[in-house]
């Protein structure tokens, strides 16, 4: 039998913009996703902090070192610019692997630099 559990996450990313006419994801920084162990459009969770939303949609890479995480599509009607947001991964697991896993903690700043990494 598999559990989900928790995989990584970005923790108090600061939403830089949205978009709402378009086709739906959420942009992040390529690097933010690479410490935070993302794939492109791998599934994510986001819960806002400001307003208390949660949303699933899938992450798309934007650019490297550009801080940017940019809510596309209709959750633009949930989260806004400066709203201060947790980007959840997950992954499938067996009891054994999932006794052994320490999912990895990106903490950002308000600039969305790596703060703290617990990896």
């Amino acid at each position: 039998m598999f559990v989900k559990i928790l995989k990584s996450k970005l923790h108090r990313a600061t939403v830089t913009d949205t978009k709402l006419h378009y086709p739906g994801s959420i942009a992040i920084d390529s690097q933010l996703m690479e410490a935070a162990d993302i794939l492109p459009y791998e599934s994510v969770l986001i819960a806002d902090l400001t307003n208390g939303s949660r949303l699933e949609t899938y992450a798309v890479p934007a650019e490297a070192d550009s801080g940017k995480i940019v809510i596309l599509g209709a959750a633009a009607q949930l989260v806004k610019a400066k709203d201060i947001i947790i980007v959840f991964s997950f992954g499938y697991y067996t009891h054994d692997e999932a006794a052994r896993l320490k999912p990895k903690v990106i903490v950002l700043d308000e600039n969305n630099k790596v703060k703290k990494d617990n990896a």
